[in-house]
């Protein structure tokens, strides 16, 4: 992801983040966490089991850490996990805050500045998804190259003059997938407020805007992303097809299903991104 900035002062003023934001690194540094952190993982719904590869682990409740918001949905954890992978230090956000919780937009991108706030070279950002693209199937990873957003705000309205671009490192996530032998799609993920499924609809009119999955996260988070200029990677795993694509109801006990299976890979692919991307 790149940010192209109108001017240096415009940047300058961009990369301030909110009062919260150091107090929360305040506490976690207190609690044995150090200053500068190589990189960091979101992880999305039913994939926080990647928190089993991190080495000797620091996990600390999101309901411990002062100003942070709980996560209350079934396979969010809502756990911070800090520890190293291959000799990196990585910061793990096991759980996500998602708007339809009633956070604001701006509360469910504090990862993103938390991430900003320890200095992080590589951001790598997961969910799960439901595929559009009638070419996918429930169990593929979609590396996600453009996002849409529809019409909704998704970034703090004083910061306009930005933009960000995914193509750049999402070929460079294709290309570390390959060298690993790990087989991904590419495309756009579509985002949607939720908390209901899309409806049949709905569905057809995301896939004639080229969406190829939805979901209800990752959109404000690459955009708060592009903001401070955090390099970034993301990643859908298609956890089930969305309304219309089968004849069947959707429910959330899938999308945990769909990724207890591919749990190995989806480790492999992270443990690769935080060697190479």
């Amino acid at each position: 992801m790149t940010i192209k900035p109108d001017t240096q002062q415009k940047t300058s003023s961009r990369m301030s983040l909110p009062e919260h934001i150091t107090e929360i690194k305040d506490f976690l540094t207190n609690a044995g966490l150090p200053d500068i952190i190589d990189s960091a993982v979101i992880l999305g719904s039913g994939l926080g089991s990647f928190g089993d590869h991190i080495e000797d682990p620091i996990s600390i409740p999101y309901t411990d850490i002062p100003s942070f918001p709980d996560s209350t949905v079934i396979g969010h954890s809502g756990s911070l996990i800090f520890g190293s992978v291959d000799r990196s230090s990585v910061l793990a956000f096991s759980g996500r805050f998602h708007h339809y919780e009633g956070h604001p937009i701006s509360k469910t991108v504090l990862p993103i500045q938390l991430s900003k706030a320890f200095e992080v070279d590589k951001l790598i950002i997961s969910n799960a998804a439901g595929g559009i693209n009638l070419r996918y199937k429930v169990g593929d990873l979609m590396i996600i190259d453009s996002i849409i957003k529809q019409f909704f705000m998704i970034s703090e309205p004083a910061d306009k003059n930005w933009s960000y671009d995914m193509e750049e490192s999402a070929a460079k996530v294709k290309e570390i997938a390959s060298d690993l032998g790990i087989v991904t799609q590419m495309g756009t993920y579509l985002f949607a407020k939720g908390p209901s499924y899309e409806s049949k609809a709905e569905i057809r009119a995301f896939r004639y805007m080229g969406g190829d999955a939805v979901g209800m996260s990752t959109a404000p988070e690459l955009a708060e992303a592009g903001r401070l200029g955090l390099r970034a990677a993301a990643v859908s795993l298609i956890t089930n097809a969305a309304a219309g694509v089968v004849d069947q109801k959707l429910d959330h006990a899938e999308v945990k299903e769909a990724a207890d299976q591919k749990k190995e890979v989806f480790a492999k692919l992270v443990k690769g991104l935080i060697r190479e991307f």
